[in-house]
């Protein structure tokens, strides 16, 4: 009887054991695929107002200050490196700014200012002009590192593509989009 008590004993606590293994796996599992699962952070121009600007059929001459954002979604700081952010008027070049090495804290949006001199002799500009309406568009690429826990590290890019519209008239953006 004794025997057969002691391996009944045995089979139960081989049983806890294996149920407690599987228990752990599940929550290792679930663990590792919402909250260690690396997001790529996004990169946006939030905001812009123009300090001067002169706008003509031939040229084009402008002061922006640019609000740019970088939110990141991830379980860790996301440190990034010093970029260029670039804008550009049908496809040419007419301005950029360095963007500052810095850190945007886990679940949260890192805001910063840039200013940046635009100017343009397109010849695109006269019907542009005409129509009251120039339409500018921006590009950068921000690389860095998520933080996971202090332990892990994930290289992670991102990419940022807007489209905005100036209005001569009254010196606003409108239609600020961006991918």
């Amino acid at each position: 009887m004794a025997d057969h008590l002691k391996r009944q004993k045995r089979k139960k606590l081989l049983l806890y054991i294996v149920a407690f293994i599987v228990f752990q796996s599940i929550v290792i599992a679930i663990f590792a695929l919402t909250v260690l699962k690396v997001k790529r952070p996004k990169f946006r121009v939030a905001a812009a107002s123009f300090e001067t600007y002169n706008v003509s059929a031939s040229s084009l001459e402008m002061k922006m200050n640019a609000r740019l954002g970088v939110k990141n979604t991830n379980f860790g700081p996301y440190k990034f490196d010093n970029s260029t952010i670039t804008f550009f008027y049908k496809g040419t070049q007419v301005g950029s700014a360095s963007v500052p090495k810095s850190t945007a804290k886990f679940q949260s949006t890192k805001r910063f200012n840039v200013t940046i001199n635009l100017s343009s002799t397109s010849s695109d500009l006269a019907t542009d002009y005409g129509s009251g309406i120039l339409q500018l568009s921006s590009s950068s690429r921000l690389t860095g590192k998520v933080e996971l826990m202090l332990v892990m590290k994930k290289k992670k890019a991102t990419n940022m593509n807007c489209t905005m519209d100036f209005h001569i008239q009254s010196g606003q953006l409108q239609n600020l989009n961006c991918k």
